[in-house]
Order: C-alpha cells, then structure tokens, then sequence
C-alpha cells in the first residue's frame, strides 16, 4: 500500500515547492494536497483569530484521513497552533511546518530574529519558539519584523518587488541576531537567491519540517 501524505494549504505558492521536497525527502510517498486561500484574508480581518478557522481545519484534517493520508502536514504557520487542538481527534499524526524549525532555532542562538511578511503569523511564530525554549530550560531573546510592504507587492504580482524589500530586511534582522527564523514557508525562495554563507543564518520551515514528516511516517 502507498504511503500518503496529506498537505493543507493556506495558499496555493506552497504547493509545488512542498510537492518538490516530498519528492526529494519521501520517494515513493503520494502527496495530496488541500488548498484554502480564503484563510489568511479572514484571519488578517480578525486580527488572527483562529477559532474562527478551527472547525473548518478540523474538518480538512478530518477529510485527508477518510481519504487514506498516513500523515498530515500543516503547510501554515498562522494556524499553527490549531495542531495541538485537532490531533486528539485523528487517529494518524498532523505535524506543524514550523515545530521542528522552532527546535533547531531554540538549540542554535541566544537572540533569534523572526521575520514575517504578515502580522498573523508573527505572534504564533514567537509564541511557538518561547515553548520550545522553556521547555528546553533556555532563556532567548526574540526581535521580530513584519514586512508588511513587502506583502502588498506580492499582492499585486510584483514578486521582483517583494524578494528586493524581504531580502533587504532580512539582512538587517540578520545583524542583529544569531539566526533568523523565516516565518512564513514562502519566504524561503528569497533566501535561496543570498550567498551560500550568508543562508546558513537563516532557518526556514519547509525543509526542516518535511525532514520532521519523514521521521514520523518513518515510525508509523
């Protein structure tokens, strides 16, 4: 039998590069994906109110299992923490994109930078990397950025615009601190573009989280 991984997306720009990395990290795993796009505009009216979204997650969750998933991952770092509160209700593991980033930053540097181009992902991001501190018995400073500009021009399809304004206020979180945790999966394409010197500051969750996914289907 296949082993299925089930994907829940909040926008469609994570689709191909998640697909790309299950290809590299799980050969042979077959991926479906689950693409919500109204999710982030709700949660950016509401001021990242994410009871609103928790039963419709839930259900999604709930779907990918009835259609054969061995395992979910969550592609979203603003919903992030409704992991925790759906799991108790599935029978196969859901897996945060962000957890295992959050680990690594914790274990990495003392101050760590988190750079957002959305606020709604901002605070769960930093509340995320607090846990994993205390429960590391780690004290950690955090300075965070929201590029909120840099959004809009990806709104208006000007992804030029957009990789320009993020790389250069990256790179100014980047002195500042010992790593820098990207907060949002799509952000890790303008990454790819620094040196190869200058990537290792930062941490972004696709990789580190698929690397997470093949360690627990591995264990199923």
């Amino acid at each position: 039998m296949t082993n299925k991984l089930a994907i829940i997306h909040t926008t469609p720009v994570t689709v191909d590069s998640l697909k790309a990395l299950a290809a590299e990290l799980l050969p042979g795993v077959h991926v479906m994906n689950w693409v919500d796009d109204s999710i982030l505009p709700q949660l950016a009216a509401n001021g990242g109110q994410i009871d609103e979204i928790e039963d419709r997650f839930r259900q999604y969750a709930l779907i990918a299992e009835k259609a054969g998933a061995s395992c979910i991952l969550s592609a979203c770092s603003s919903i992030g923490e409704l992991v925790a509160r759906v799991q108790p209700q599935l029978q196969i593991p859901i897996i945060r994109i962000d957890d295992a980033m959050a680990e690594f930053a914790v274990s990495s540097a003392q101050t760590i930078g988190v750079a957002a181009t959305l606020e709604t992902t901002l605070q769960p991001t930093k509340r995320l990397i607090s846990g994993k501190a205390e429960q590391a018995g780690k004290d950690v400073r955090i300075e965070s950025i929201v590029a909120k500009s840099a959004y809009q021009k990806l709104l208006t399809g000007d992804k030029e615009g957009h990789d320009e304004e993020l790389a250069a206020v990256l790179r100014s979180l980047a002195a500042k601190t010992g790593v820098v945790v990207l907060a949002q999966a799509s952000m890790a394409r303008v990454i790819s573009q620094f040196a190869s010197e200058e990537q290792k500051q930062f941490l972004s969750s696709p990789r580190l989280g698929m690397l997470r996914v093949k360690q627990v289907m591995e264990q199923l």
